[in-house]
């Protein structure tokens, strides 16, 4: 069974990009500002990929499903990005548990999707870092 987690959303899920209306809006009971330590954040073609790097961090939102929402939205953001279940090859993510930090400084468990280990060795080698980590500071 999957622990009920917020979700840590730092691309096209954050409250006004195309995932969040379609679908996050009317189905969450909190989103709040947050960050994830330990990561660095690459462009990608269309959303971003984050991947585990020390002395970085992801900028981002703690969304948390609204009561009865949760199992069904886990399943539709699995297939959103492309996770199929844990170290599978056909992955574009893993869904993993991260500690996400609140804008108070406390910290919760989380579920984040960072690119799984394929692709986040390709991004290491080649691919382009958003600065600051915030998605939507690219622009």
């Amino acid at each position: 069974m999957t622990a009920e987690l917020p979700f840590f959303v730092y691309g096209t899920l954050r409250p006004g990009e195309v995932n969040h209306a379609q679908f996050l809006r009317g189905r969450t009971s909190a989103e709040e500002p947050a960050r994830l330590p330990g990561a660095l954040l690459y462009d990608g073609p269309g959303y971003p990929y984050a991947v585990r790097r020390t002395g970085s961090e992801v900028v981002g939102e703690l969304i948390t499903a609204a009561p009865g929402a949760y199992g069904p939205l886990l399943a539709e953001l699995d297939r959103l990005e492309e996770y199929h279940g844990p170290g599978l090859p056909v992955n574009l993510y893993d869904r993993v548990r991260c500690d996400a930090v609140r804008s108070d400084g406390t910290s919760t468990a989380a579920w984040v999707y960072l690119a799984a280990p394929p692709l986040a060795r390709r991004l290491r080698e080649s691919g382009r870092e958003i600065p600051g980590g915030d998605w939507l500071g690219r622009r």
